[in-house]
């Protein structure tokens, strides 16, 4: 992994206090993307791979996986309107980022870096906050939603799973904190 992924001390960019509504979700959304990567910094490739909290089968490297996929999702077939693909699945096309057991650190990493860079490149170049992405749902109904909406989604998803890094990494070196 790079140097900003394994240092553990690496420093976040704290969201603004005061600014526009464009920045202030953009800047919430980093700080979040920048606490994931501090909460996997410093840990082996075995350390990165454990399922600690049985029964539950999350690892960080399952979590960095799906969240690769869920930016993907989200900026790039949503928001971008590709038909891209998902980089992990089974044979039958099921979802297979979370099953992490024999992951590749290094891949997983940088495809979750590649897809964040991507989504940050869309989002500044939306000319504003209700730009629509379209997306199938479950049942075959075309949904539209906000570059506003993504981007809170997008905030959601990394502070959820943040929590669930947390838990992972004190139960695997002890290592607590925000």
């Amino acid at each position: 992994m790079s140097d900003a992924y394994d240092r553990a001390d690496a420093a976040r960019t704290e969201p603004p206090q005061a600014a526009e509504e464009r920045d202030t979700l953009v800047g919430f959304l980093e700080f979040l993307r920048q606490t994931f990567a501090m909460k996997c910094a410093g840990l082996t490739t075995e350390q990165l791979r454990a399922r600690p909290l049985a029964p539950s089968e999350l690892s960080l490297l399952g979590l960095t996986r799906h969240l690769a996929e869920v930016e993907r999702g989200w900026f790039r077939n949503t928001l971008d309107n590709e038909a891209a693909l998902r980089i992990w699945q089974h044979p039958d096309g099921s979802p297979a980022a979370f099953d992490a057991e024999h992951a590749d650190q290094d891949e997983a990493f940088a495809v979750w870096r590649a897809e964040c860079d991507h989504a940050r490149e869309l989002a500044a170049a939306a000319p504003s906050l209700d730009v629509l992405g379209h997306r199938r749902s479950a049942d075959g109904r075309e949904e539209s939603y906000s570059l506003r909406w993504i981007l809170t989604h997008m905030i959601e998803e990394y502070a959820r799973h943040n929590g669930h890094a947390d838990l992972l990494r004190e139960h695997l070196d002890g290592r607590t904190g925000e």
